[in-house]
């Protein structure tokens, strides 16, 4: 059973976003073991690219801050490396499919594997586009790091079916049409969307894109398997408030444990 299954029987998942590189890399290496120590299931780290897809303006800001740093996608399976030496947390990369390309496809999951990286998210790979052997979803497939596959309010019942198919580790349910961001509110159609979307596949689910507080985290606990927390934390990384950020991280996990 892979690191992801076991980790969303054990409880409801709360997923952390950071951007690897941010500030510095030493910077990224502590911060996921606080944020585990505070409460965090699984570590998303985002890969550091010069237009991130669907990113708002928090998460954009902060690639270009990693990328000043020269971060690359090399750098990064050695943070990961050197966190393995401490914990097996599962961590997933969200990434751009040019920077897989770049890499080198079998290498790229070659090295997800012999480092321990536990998912990938390519937000700019439909499914369809993912569904051969060259592909990166085929190789995916063969190898440790589940392929995430995203659902939006705007997915066809074809296009779920799709990512279903797709999808392994689990589905990343976007919570609202359009990019990251902290938002006052949630949609309250998610929880058809989450029927809807288990009409095929017994993957778990986590939402993402918009959750910024304890309540929200609260709200989508209450219907998916998994919360996923980006632009909120990685605001407070940005300004420095490491403090703020990991005390809002174990109040998510308070009240998404008390639901």
């Amino acid at each position: 059973m892979s690191n992801l299954s076991e980790t969303f029987k054990k409880r409801k998942a709360l997923i952390t976003y950071i951007t690897a590189g941010d500030h510095s890399l030493a910077e990224t290496k502590k911060l996921i073991s606080s944020f585990e120590k505070a409460g965090a299931d699984i570590i998303e780290l985002g890969i550091p690219f010069s237009d991130p897809l669907a990113d708002g303006p928090v998460i954009q800001a902060s690639h270009q801050r990693a990328l000043k740093k020269n971060v690359a996608l090399a750098d990064v399976f050695k943070l990961v490396a050197k966190v393995r030496k401490k914990t097996q947390i599962p961590i997933c990369f969200m990434l751009s499919y040019n920077l897989i390309v770049k890499y080198g496809e079998e290498k790229f999951y070659a090295d997800c594997e012999k480092i321990g990286v536990d998912g990938v998210v390519i937000p700019d790979l439909p499914p369809e586009e993912g569904s051969s052997p060259s592909t990166s979803l085929g190789t995916s497939v063969k190898g440790q790091a589940a392929r995430i596959a995203f659902v939006a309010p705007t997915s066809t019942d074809a296009r779920i079916k799709s990512a279903a198919e797709s999808a392994s580790g689990f589905i990343y349910l976007i919570s609202v049409a359009g990019i990251t961001g902290k938002r006052e509110m949630i949609s309250g159609d998610l929880g058809d969307l989450a029927a809807r979307v288990r009409k095929y596949t017994k993957l778990p689910i986590a939402i993402g894109f918009g959750i910024s507080t304890p309540a929200q985290a609260s709200q989508m606990a209450r219907i998916a398997d998994g919360v996923i927390v980006g632009s909120a934390i990685v605001d407070l990384i940005g300004k420095k408030k490491t403090a703020a950020a990991l005390k809002l991280i174990a109040s998510m996990r308070r009240v998404i444990d008390a639901r």
